[in-house]
């Protein structure tokens, strides 16, 4: 595993055609690991028939709703979380 609970990273924000498991809305946002689930077959590559291997980290990560969203006008702490695979994270600045 690359990352660790706490640890600030970044979605990146690459263009990708076909079957992927990470909602646009959080491409390109810095967001912090929550918990780090373990290895998975990678639903990405499985879609299309193959194995899924070799299995990818998946993360729990959460964002600040405010981030996601500037519009937000729920309370300044309301967090969103989503499970990323690790390919798709990267370390924030």
């Amino acid at each position: 595993m690359r990352y660790r609970p706490g640890q600030r990273v970044r979605v990146a924000a690459r263009p990708h055609e076909g079957h992927h498991r990470t909602p646009g809305y959080v491409k390109g946002k810095i967001c912090s690991v929550h918990r780090v689930h373990g290895p998975f077959t990678n639903p990405e590559t499985r879609a299309y028939g193959m194995d899924g291997l070799p299995k990818q980290p998946l993360y729990l990560v959460g964002f600040a709703q405010h981030d996601v969203w500037p519009d937000y006008r729920g309370q300044g702490d309301d967090r969103i979380y989503v499970d990323l695979f690790e390919h798709w994270l990267e370390e924030a600045e």
